[in-house]
């Protein structure tokens, strides 16, 4: 599931997890959580928050400028994020346009599996630096825009696919940059660092993105968002690629015919999501898979409508209200997620149940503040989910296949966002807002009903305790028997 509609990916390391130790420490769960520690071998090795977060990491200059920056930065996304689509509603009052809006916003998703490549053969010191300075431009081009009384719709579908494809960069950017400016034995904490500060901007800047809409309005907001790309271009230009000390050769000046090499690179990564296709051919992912696609088209339809369903509760500031609780509920989830890895996991997916009736009942009870709680609480067991199939992952496939089986079940499921933030403004044009809000809650509510009707997803082992014949999923030495 999506954190809103900025996709990041995964750069952290990943480890197979031995025999758990007894008593888990206060802060292990929002350490696994948020990719500090992937098991708790971690917290028998001795690991800590200050050991992974260590104070030789922060002296290295080029990792506090890439911190900071990606700090900045990704405050600047989920402020124009916020302030485009309630602008887009704003300046329209329909909801077909904020869907078409948010469905270009929400292309990464889609178009993810082939940045990698691509930045893997730029050079990444103009990459990131460059995309600072398009993005900052391109947002700049709003405020100025309704100063001289040209912002118009036309005007925000104009810069939003250059807003989007400068961000796509950056996705992939985190995983191939930090080998080039950290140590390999710090990289843990590297990663660590930048999922914390990740994981917990999303919520706060959407609300605080709303409330600002709210008191000074979206154009003084683009203002704002312009400077930090500013701030955020910098801090990267005083990064200096493949200085690090204990360095190799990842930091040795790229190949010069590696442009020429894109369309061999894509072509490798359409068979590497091949390969991955077969793996998941047959298992229990494929059906895994289709549930968490249909709560994907149903969160973009969410996304879709949720400045309409915010103005009719009150304005931008409920807005933001209503994307930090999704946040925080999400945030929530990820916590309490690891200390479930003992409970069956069909049983667990059950709970989406739970999240759907939440979700219901925000859209229908009267007070303002319940509709808010009830909504993020309907994310809490996305969140936990979300941890659980990561470990998930680890435990059932091999090591060599994790990145092509996480490619191939991301692009398929993720997939689904765009299409629903489409589909989602036009049923809302139809139906009205609150009666399509209300009925997003059934994407939640088909992954429970789908697992009750099929008794081998129930009886699904707990994570601790899952093989992969469990989830029929081929082994090396099985595909060699035959």
């Amino acid at each position: 599931m999506p954190a809103l509609v900025r996709p990041r990916t995964d750069s952290r390391n990943t480890t197979e997890p031995p025999a758990p130790i007894p008593e888990p420490l206060a802060w292990e769960p929002l350490a696994r959580a948020t990719g500090v520690v992937r098991s708790r071998a971690d917290v028998s090795r001795g690991w800590s928050p200050m050991s992974a977060l260590d104070r030789m990491l922060w002296r290295n200059t080029d990792f506090r400028r890439f911190f900071a920056g990606q700090f900045v930065t990704n405050a600047g996304d989920s402020l124009y994020t916020v302030a485009m689509l309630w602008l887009a509603f704003e300046l329209s009052g329909s909801t077909l346009v904020t869907g078409a809006l948010n469905a270009i916003l929400l292309l990464p998703w889609l178009l993810q599996v082939f940045a990698g490549p691509l930045v893997d053969r730029l050079a990444l010191e103009r990459v990131l630096v460059g995309s600072q300075v398009i993005q900052g431009t391109v947002v700049l081009a709003l405020p100025l825009a309704a100063a001289t009384g040209h912002l118009h719709v036309g005007a925000l579908f104009a810069v939003a696919p250059v807003l989007m494809l400068a961000s796509l960069l950056m996705a992939p950017m985190e995983t191939a940059l930090l080998p080039r400016i950290v140590d390999d034995e710090r990289l843990p904490g590297a990663n660590a660092a930048l999922s914390i500060v990740t994981l917990g901007l999303d919520m706060v800047f959407d609300a605080l993105g709303g409330g600002f809409v709210a008191v000074f309005g979206p154009t003084t907001l683009f203002l704002v968002d312009s400077a930090t790309f500013a701030v955020a271009a910098l801090l990267f230009a005083g990064i200096k690629i493949g200085t690090a000390t204990g360095t190799d050769e990842r930091t040795e000046p790229r190949n010069e015919q590696a442009p020429a090499t894109v369309r061999s690179v894509l072509r490798s990564y359409v068979s590497d999501l091949r390969d991955g296709v077969r793996v998941l051919r047959g298992t229990v992912f494929v059906e895994l898979i289709l549930t968490t696609a249909v709560a994907n088209f149903t969160t973009g339809v969410a996304l879709a409508i949720l400045p309409a369903f915010g103005d009719g509760l009150g304005g931008p500031a409920v807005y933001g209200l209503l994307l930090g609780a999704l946040g925080i509920g999400r945030l929530v989830g990820s916590f309490i997620g690891p200390w479930f890895e003992t409970v069956p996991y069909g049983r667990m997916l059950l709970v989406h149940g739970l999240g759907a009736c939440c979700w219901l009942a925000a859209v229908l009870v009267s007070s303002l503040a319940l509709t808010v709680v009830l909504f993020g609480l309907a994310w809490v067991p996305v969140g936990a989910s979300s941890v659980l199939s990561s470990t998930l992952n680890q435990r059932v496939f091999p090591t060599d296949l994790l990145g092509r089986v996480s490619a191939t079940k991301g692009t398929a499921s993720g997939a689904t966002l765009p299409l629903g933030s489409l589909v989602g403004g036009a049923v809302a044009e139809v139906l009205g807002t609150t009666p399509t809000m209300a009925l997003t809650a059934g994407g939640f509510g088909f992954t429970a009903i789908y697992v009750l009707l099929r008794p081998r997803l129930r009886r699904l082992p707990a994570v601790t305790a899952a093989t992969p014949a469990d989830f029929d999923v081929e082994t090396a030495t099985e595909q060699e028997d035959e």
